[in-house]
């Protein structure tokens, strides 16, 4: 949202309203647009997002930080505004990443996003990186394709597609091989602003997808010119916000809830009460904890995502990067390819990871850790209606099923409880916006959590975002101090 575009709400139209509506069509031939979808989500009903004019004064802050910084107020950041602390920590991060002196000059910063949201399909982040290229003087030649940027940031596609899709497969020799390129190598400082950058945008896409983030009236694919077919309705009511086309349009949806469900929450929190009732009673040998990861592991081979969704048009984004053939895989199983399992505690985020960033790219290991923590521990002891409630349970298990997914074994962690906290739906939504994010539909959003509040499933899309984002780093991280040792 761009300051033009901000909305007042009336109850009613004056003349000089009812005489541009008029007017506009008819006889002025004014083009007037409007958004193609209602709201800043495709899965959250627009009365139901926190409306500028109405959020806490914490919120209006970082709002007002928000579109001081970037000239805009995008849909990412009105749906974190739900987690007011967490946003705080992504604005200071991404603001470092893409704003402050760094090692990476800025067109390159921008071209590195746009790379990494076209390997995930996401036309919404590409758009907004296309802009912000120009915008910080990039060269126009360089968007008609990857082929056309220069050699240096051609050589970035294979690093690209892996992160994105099986960061397990990264190696020292990936890194070698950009470090050491005769006249287009980059430096370690460089390539860890690279990586961070990379893994950054894969993640955000994973967030984007599983909001069901919709682009803004001004950008690419958040307008149309074309005049409704919705009788009784001025043009200008869906320009100016009026509520009589919400009427028409969504009249259906407060009955969309159907037939009542089974009470998913008392179920939760029993299971939550039995699992940790267990914990205190008897505690599994590490034998039996390395088995429940294998089995965890190969049962997230089974969770796919579903397939009778209409196929995404790629040819807008295609052009910014290689081999689109190259998509997720499923983490081997036990001896079926020569790819160890990730035992977090020989490289952790906090012991190793951590340092690593901090030294060639100073701060960033800060902004990352502190982003990674607040989201992790985020509670407002609160399940839906209940209120009280430890949540570490839970939240855990989500964080550490992504990791397993991507091959990363904690020891001191009991895999069964995964199973028992986390139902098919989840899981198949889980895996589906942090391996196949543009695969996210509405129906996989409204499956699971069917008693939560929205502000909730927007706390499960960070936690999966972030911890999608620190599984990647931890390979390319790896990668990065093999090669140094």
């Amino acid at each position: 949202m761009r300051l033009a575009d901000a909305r007042t709400k009336k109850t009613g139209r004056s003349a000089r309203e009812r005489l541009l509506c008029s007017n506009c069509v008819k006889e002025m031939g004014v083009r007037i647009p409007r958004p193609l979808r209602q709201g800043p989500s495709e899965f959250i009903p627009e009365k139901e997002i926190l409306q500028l004019g109405r959020e806490d004064a914490e919120t209006r802050v970082l709002f007002i930080e928000a579109f001081a910084t970037l000239g805009r107020l995008d849909n990412i950041t009105l749906l974190m505004g739900f987690h007011p602390r967490y946003l705080d920590s992504f604005l200071k991060t991404q603001h470092y990443l893409m704003q402050v002196d760094g090692p990476l000059p800025y067109d390159y910063r921008h071209y590195i996003a746009i790379m990494a949201a076209a390997r995930h399909q996401c036309s919404y982040l590409v758009n907004l990186h296309v802009n912000d290229f120009l915008q910080v003087g990039g060269d126009p030649k360089w968007l008609a394709g990857l082929d056309s940027a220069p050699r240096k940031l051609q050589t970035l596609s294979e690093v690209n597609k892996i992160l994105a899709h099986r960061p397990w497969l990264i190696t020292k020799d990936h890194i070698e091989k950009l470090l050491k390129a005769e006249a287009h190598g980059w430096s370690l400082a460089e390539l860890v602003h690279v990586v961070v950058l990379l893994t950054h945008y894969h993640s955000l896409a994973s967030f984007t997808y599983g909001c069901g983030i919709n682009p803004e009236i001004h950008c690419d694919g958040g307008h149309t010119f074309r005049l409704p077919s919705v009788g009784s309705c001025y043009v200008c009511d869906f320009t100016n916000g009026n509520n009589a086309v919400d009427d028409l349009l969504n009249g259906q949806e407060g009955n969309e809830q159907g037939t009542e469900t089974v009470c998913e929450v008392e179920a939760l929190m029993k299971k939550m009460k039995q699992l940790q009732e267990c914990r205190d009673e008897e505690e599994a040998s590490q034998e039996e904890m390395a088995t429940r990861f294998e089995r965890e592991k190969a049962e997230s081979l089974y969770v796919a995502p579903t397939e009778d969704e209409e196929s995404v048009d790629t040819r807008e984004v295609s052009r910014h990067f290689e081999d689109p053939s190259y998509g997720y895989k499923e983490f081997p199983r036990q001896g079926e390819q020569n790819v160890p399992t990730f035992r977090a505690q020989d490289y952790t985020w906090e012991d190793h990871g951590y340092s690593l960033v901090n030294r060639l790219y100073p701060d960033v290991g800060q902004l990352l850790d502190e982003k990674f923590q607040i989201v992790y521990n985020l509670t407002y002891n609160t399940i839906a209606m209940h209120k009280d409630v430890d949540t570490s349970m839970l939240r855990r298990a989500i964080w550490n099923y992504i990791h397993c997914m991507f091959g990363i074994r904690y020891d001191d962690y009991d895999y069964g409880e995964i199973n028992q906290l986390l139902d098919r739906n989840f899981k198949a939504y889980i895996k589906t916006v942090v391996c196949s994010p543009v695969m996210t539909t509405k129906r996989m959003y409204d499956s699971f959590w069917r008693q939560f509040k929205h502000s909730e499933k927007i706390h499960v899309n960070l936690l999966l975002m972030e911890a999608r984002m620190q599984a990647e780093l931890l390979y390319a991280l790896t990668a990065i101090t093999r090669y140094l040792t």
